[in-house]
């Protein structure tokens, strides 16, 4: 299968508290009227230097992920369908569009193949628009027609090079978050070199460029970053509607694209629920928030033809119930502080059940069977029952949705990073906690530092929606690796923020008796230097290192079969197999597929159960009768698979087609005692022997050391009705 391997003749080489703008911390006390022209001119210096100190540092990354993509696929050197493979997966998937679109003889043309596609799941035909997030590779393609770029640079570099970009818009929006939070550009810096040092657990770009998530990231921090500015205090009316019309954008583009929109939405809409209830934002900031989730997906809805999945949404119905029992339930936030806990609690309760009972209704009433798949993984992973169902044991046995693994933590304390952020986060929680508690005692509204004299704890909206948000999705972190990315980059912000913070920083000094401004903007400023300093000291001469190191893709055996199928087979054949697989034949040699990895799909989900069935112990009879029903004409078996060592037993491919079958699994160890012998051998191993009944369903039409291809033969039955046409 696909490697990377050093390069001949190549080796690498040694290389030689209040704040309400972005300001500097010495002018937050300054009055605004009068200003002094010395003033004017260093808090202008600060903001063009912070300016300056961000974009650098976002193009830096963006060069960064764009040469270690080079520099591990050698692939400016490789051919097409050396390139074409190194997409990976669904990655592959996806760039197919953007390919399909290009070879188009019309951008109306190449729409209409995608609204009316019939070659990504044979024997029908699906709106790929409607089924899938694919809006970005669309516009991608547009643009390469119409701009003048055609001449001087590859379809292939312009699809890239754009994601690799929107890298170092991810990086530009987390300067700018840890910058408000802090009011100090130190903190952003020192947010922007955290990211590239733990480029291992904050992005995957490099390596799957075509991922929904290396798409969508970038906005839902611009997102948080317009969001952080929009609850700063003391903001006018004027800046916050434009503040809200910057998050709204950023919110449509993120659900645009990725299919998960709806569970991260969801997340964030909880996060909002319990600042709203613990009384750190206005009624108003909570309903626009809402709305401007609502009002995001259902364009999303309507881009994406009505997709029925966005309707029947957990976070739509959530929302729904909150602004309709908030509507009813007067008197809320009234009341002495038992009374107002109990209101909460019963509050809480009834969203809840409203939720479950739209979604529910909604769901009988679209029919709507989409993301099932999802919720049984959930309830499998949490320990809320056993399952011996296929899909769900499908995500439960992948490593990227288990539990976030410890080595995790010691990378990200080998930077600095987690240190810094566990004090921010503990003293901060310490805090909220306590300002939530004044909060619900004085029955006060959406109070906000500064509009209490007298109040003793206290925390900023911003703030507090900031640690919220990085408590919420580290937990989601923790729970499923794949979702780290989500938590990593805000990380760094977080932890930049504490280490800049006047508040934080003052707290200690208080608690230490040493509370000056001198002190204060002397730790403040001193502090990130250092950290920054030695991150520089430490890690750059291994960053040079990493980016001279050279390698190149090689995987002959893949490339040996691509080419086979593109020359020797027609090019309506219809091809079964993994879904991985399938994704790579359908960008490289266009043809059509039984299957494919987007898993949003009930009918699909069925689907690729039986193609799977080569991999079970299944008769020849029955695996042709259940390929020749989806349409196959070729079906591809990998060793890698059938022999599978990658996974333990019971997690193995076979293991799970054997379990969901109700047949005993391979090698020693314990079944349950409902599971029996099966009645045939392994379809994949059994092939191979070439004879009947195997040879009487199949013929082998290609081999290598990876992969097996058999065409179908037709049986005697359709064998007579072809020739009586």
């Amino acid at each position: 299968m696909t490697a990377l391997r050093q390069r001949k003749g190549s080796k690498g080489k040694d290389p030689g508290l209040d704040a309400q703008s972005l300001r500097c911390d010495h002018v937050a006390e300054v009055p605004v009227k009068p200003a002094s022209a010395g003033t004017s001119w260093c808090s202008v210096l600060c903001v063009v230097t912070g300016a300056t100190v961000g974009v650098s540092l976002g193009l830096l990354c963006c060069i960064y992920v764009a040469t270690l993509h080079e520099n591990d696929l050698w692939f400016s050197n490789i051919k097409e369908v050396e390139r074409e493979i190194s997409f990976r997966t669904e990655c592959g998937l996806y760039y197919s569009y953007y390919k399909q679109m290009l070879r188009a003889p019309s951008i109306q043309e190449g729409l209409y193949e995608l609204i009316n596609d019939n070659t990504t799941e044979s024997k029908r035909t699906i709106n790929i628009l409607q089924r899938m997030n694919i809006y970005q590779e669309v516009l991608l393609s547009i643009l390469y027609r119409i701009l003048p770029i055609q001449d001087y640079l590859e379809p292939v570099y312009f699809y890239i090079y754009t994601v690799f970009a929107l890298q170092a818009v991810y990086v530009l929006a987390l300067f700018l978050t840890s910058w408000m939070l802090s009011d100090s550009w130190l903190a952003g810096a020192l947010t922007g070199v955290w990211y590239i040092l733990n480029r291992v657990d904050t992005t995957r770009v490099e390596f799957t460029i075509s991922l929904r998530e290396n798409w969508s990231l970038p906005f839902f921090a611009l997102q948080v970053t317009a969001i952080t500015c929009y609850l700063r205090p003391q903001l006018r009316p004027t800046q916050q509607r434009v503040v809200l019309w910057l998050v709204f954008v950023c919110t449509f583009c993120f659900c645009l694209t990725w299919q998960f929109n709806q569970f991260i939405l969801l997340v964030q809409a909880l996060l909002i629920f319990t600042l709203d209830a613990l009384d750190f934002l206005t009624a108003e900031q909570v309903t626009s928030l809402y709305l401007v989730q609502v009002v995001s997906l259902l364009c999303v809805w309507l881009l994406q033809f009505c997709n029925s999945m966005i309707l029947g949404s957990l976070v739509l119905s959530f929302i729904v119930a909150v602004l309709f029992i908030k509507h009813f339930q007067t008197g809320l936030k009234t009341g002495g502080f038992v009374v107002r806990v109990a209101k909460l609690a019963l509050h809480a309760f009834l969203v809840l059940t409203l939720t479950f009972i739209i979604n529910y209704s909604a769901k009988k009433i679209l029919q709507l069977r989409s993301d099932e798949h999802i919720f049984k993984f959930i309830k499998a992973k949490f320990g809320l029952g056993a399952t011996r169902d296929f899909d769900a044991s499908l995500y439960l046995c992948e490593e990227a949705f288990g539990l976030l693994p410890l080595d995790t933590f010691e990378r990200l304390a080998n930077t600095l990073l987690v240190y810094p952020y566990l004090c921010t986060l503990s003293v901060l929680i310490i805090v909220l906690a306590l300002a939530a508690l004044f909060n619900l005692r004085e029955a006060g509204v959406g109070q906000v530092p500064g509009d209490n004299d007298e109040s003793t704890f206290s925390m900023r909206p911003d703030v507090a929606y900031n640690l919220l948000h990085t408590v919420f999705f580290g937990l989601l972190a923790l729970s499923t690796m794949r979702m780290k990315y989500l938590w990593t980059g805000h990380m760094c912000a977080f932890a930049a923020f504490g280490v800049c913070s006047k508040e934080v920083w003052a707290l200690c000094l208080r608690v230490i008796h040493c509370n000056t401004k001198a002190k204060l903007r002397l730790v403040r400023y001193s502090v990130p230097m250092v950290v920054l300093a030695f991150l520089y000291y430490k890690f750059w001469p291994k960053l040079m290192e990493e980016v001279s190191e050279l390698r190149e893709f090689y995987d002959p055996d893949t490339v040996e079969l691509m080419t086979w199928i593109s020359s020797k087979t027609p090019k309506r054949a219809v091809f079964a197999g993994s879904m991985q697989l399938l994704a790579g034949i359908k960008l490289c040699t266009g043809r059509v597929l039984t299957n494919h990895p987007h898993y949003e799909d009930q009918a699909l989900r069925e689907r690729t159960r039986q193609v799977y069935q080569v991999y079970a112990r299944q008769s020849a009879e029955e695996v042709h009768r259940l390929l020749r029903s989806v349409g196959a004409d070729y079906v591809v078996l990998e060793d890698s698979i059938c022999y599978e060592r990658r996974h333990s037993r019971g997690c193995r491919l076979r293991d799970l087609l054997d379990l969901a079958n109700g047949h005993i699994m391979d090698g020693p160890g314990e079944n349950d005692p409902d599971l029996v012998p099966a009645s045939h051998p392994r379809f994949c191993q059994a092939i191979k022997t070439g004879e009947p009944p195997y040879s009487t369903f199949f013929t082998r039409v290609f081999q290598n050391k990876t992969f097996h291809v058999y065409k179908l033969k037709k049986t005697k039955k359709k064998s007579k009705a072809d020739s009586g046409v």
